[in-house]
């Protein structure tokens, strides 16, 4: 069974992360560069730089590409730490969607494209985006939809399609694109290409502007107008794109909910010092009922969120694929979390509806959570599916 102490190095992450995020990334939060679509490349360049000095930059990547080799428990505690501040992900670059990309490069790339793509995102040195999510009627939340397409032309395939809500499309130097790779009028199946962005034809449209703010290079409506891509740079196996989803979705959702742990226990120590020191009707509000059990739900919320970690972190490191158990996690804090930050608001009050602190970021940019990485609907249709089908065998 899983053992919740922490181990030595993962008491050394929590101590270097969680020093380095007040000490070092705190303090940009009121930069200018941070802004409605995100951190600026530069800013974000900025704090990787800090972070490669104190040797923390990529943690989650095999020491062969310069990171520390964690484990998901290991993850867990890094970066619920990282999300003691929304910049803090990007800081160590252990943001989506370059920490899920690197985590399916490493898994399925060659080794000439772990050189190519692989080597310099882990640097730091670049970006990347994730091209799966298209505008209706193509893939949302039903990935099988897809209506880009993928055909062959002599050593290549020529792509052509929309996506949108593309994370940090501009800036990126590359793509992962999923698409519909066609023989004559017949599908092959769901294909991954690596796509460089400055390719003839990958046209970014437009920026969505959007509730949260948290990801550097916002949000953008992609069109792909054939697309030329070499053979080479199929990711993994044709028409193999669904597996190799699922080998970056399922512990990418669980990553999600570590660092926003991180942003909800900050929203909570806000709170609980406003708490003590503003006082109503005689005495700190922290004593009134109705705030004291705000704070309590707070602290039920935060350690059922931490231990659901735990256990599906422990889960993946003993080699089990995890996608019925992420997606319990996934709806659990994605809930869970947003009603911490919400009780934060609310006992802050005035103060939690200003700019004053970041209680006021965090309660817009954690509701788009229940949305990314899959709607709490659709998981809870997921989970309920394989319950019925195991009952049903």
């Amino acid at each position: 069974m899983a053992d919740f102490n922490l181990t030595d190095r993962e008491q050394d992450l929590q101590t270097r992360v969680g020093e380095f995020v007040r000490s070092k990334v705190i303090p940009f939060e009121r930069d200018p560069r941070y802004g409605s679509h995100g951190p600026s490349d530069e800013l974000r360049r900025e704090l990787n730089a800090l972070a490669r000095d104190a040797g923390l930059l990529a943690p989650h990547v095999d020491p062969e590409w310069g990171g520390m080799g964690l484990t998901h428990q290991e993850r867990a505690v890094a970066f619920e730490a990282a999300g003691y501040s929304m910049l803090g992900p990007i800081a160590i670059h252990c943001a989506a969607p370059d920490e899920g990309n690197m985590h399916l490069l490493e898994v399925v790339a060659s080794e000439e494209q772990k050189h190519r793509w692989l080597k310099p995102l882990a640097a730091a040195e670049t970006r990347s985006c994730f091209q799966m999510t298209e505008p209706s009627p193509g893939a949302g939340s039903d990935p099988s939809a897809l209506s880009t397409t993928a055909r062959r032309r002599g050593n290549h395939f020529v792509l052509e399609g929309r996506k949108w809500l593309i994370t940090g499309a501009a800036g990126a130097g590359f793509a992962i694109v999923m698409a519909d790779l066609r023989e004559g009028d017949a599908s092959a199946g769901a294909t991954m290409f690596l796509v460089d962005m400055d390719t003839p034809g990958m046209v970014l449209e437009r920026q969505i502007d959007s509730i949260d703010s948290s990801f550097t290079g916002g949000h953008w409506e992609v069109r792909l107008d054939g697309i030329e891509v070499p053979a080479e740079n199929v990711l993994g196996e044709p028409g193999q794109g669904f597996r190799y989803a699922q080998v970056r979705l399922a512990p990418a959702r669980l990553t999600h909910c570590m660092r926003w742990l991180g942003v909800a226990q900050r929203c909570q120590d806000i709170a609980l010092d406003y708490s003590v020191e503003r006082h109503a009707f005689g005495k700190p509000i922290a004593e009134h009922e109705g705030v004291g059990f705000m704070l309590a739900d707070n602290e039920i919320d935060l350690t059922q969120s931490r231990l659901a970690i735990r256990h599906a972190a422990w889960l993946l490191d003993q080699g089990h694929h995890g996608r019925h158990e992420t997606s319990m996690v996934k709806v659990l804090c994605s809930e869970a979390l947003f009603r911490v930050v919400d009780r934060c608001v609310q006992v802050l009050g005035g103060r939690g509806l200003t700019a004053d602190t970041m209680v006021e970021r965090a309660f817009r940019d954690i509701r788009a959570f229940r949305i990314y990485d899959g709607p709490s609907e659709v998981h809870r249709w997921s989970i309920a599916r394989r319950l019925t089908s195991r009952r049903g065998k």
